[in-house]
């Protein structure tokens, strides 16, 4: 069973970090992207469908740009699958984190848990950090 992640946001979102993350770590052979509603015609549910269709014998890791949102809500009806793990708030130290240690790590539900609380612990409120950071120098 090959793993694959998709990345699923509305608009080109998916499309740019993708290049970002290949821009970091290379040609990203096994991720696809859903730019959600970038076209009139542009169906959701059959997308998604298909999708998962397509890859019944593929582990999937699907990552959405929110919580809630239409997109997420899509996937959200097939996370009952066995192959199929959903996460929310995509970021780019997130598919880092992910993508780099996909194909060597035996669960994925722990490679997911693990790089969503790292991920966490990389939004900062900068400012505050310099604030304190002088505060230490006195």
């Amino acid at each position: 069973m090959a793993r694959k992640i998709i990345l699923a946001t509305h608009g080109n979102f998916a499309q740019g970090i993708r290049t970002s993350l290949e821009l970091i770590c290379g040609k990203a052979t096994n991720v696809e992207v859903i730019c959600a509603y970038m076209e009139e015609a542009f169906d959701l549910g059959t997308t998604v469908e298909n999708m998962i269709t397509e890859n019944q014998e593929n582990e999937l890791l699907v990552i959405t740009d929110i919580f809630g949102g239409s997109v997420n809500n899509e996937f959200f009806k097939y996370v009952e699958r066995s192959n199929v793990h959903l996460v929310s708030g995509l970021n780019l130290s997130l598919l880092i984190e992910i993508y780099t240690q996909l194909e060597h790590t035996d669960s994925l539900e722990t490679l997911i848990t693990q790089a969503i609380k790292n991920s966490q612990e990389t939004i900062q409120y900068c400012n505050l950090l310099k604030v304190k950071d002088e505060e230490e120098e006195f």
